[in-house]
């Protein structure tokens, strides 16, 4: 009974995949000007930002998941994504 109640999911594509890339790199957009405080954790060599380090990202990149989610499910329920 239980397992007739679960949702039907979406299963992984490429389609999915970049929905979920640009949604992470608009919250790191978003992020890069909307945080004030920047740079009090380590910081990441790689990545060219200055001020933008590991705590940095991994905010926006919770945040870009979050949203993801959301989109994939939303886009999902209208029947837009396959």
């Amino acid at each position: 009974m239980l397992l007739s109640s679960l949702p039907n999911t979406q299963n992984w594509s490429a389609q999915i995949a970049i929905i979920m890339i640009t949604c992470n790199l608009i919250a790191i957009a978003i992020g890069r000007y909307a945080i004030q405080v920047r740079g009090l954790g380590p910081s990441i060599p790689i990545s060219g930002i200055s001020g933008f380090g590991l705590a940095e990202l991994l905010a926006t990149t919770s945040l870009g998941h979050v949203l993801g989610a959301g989109t994939i499910i939303g886009l999902n329920s209208m029947g837009l994504i396959n």
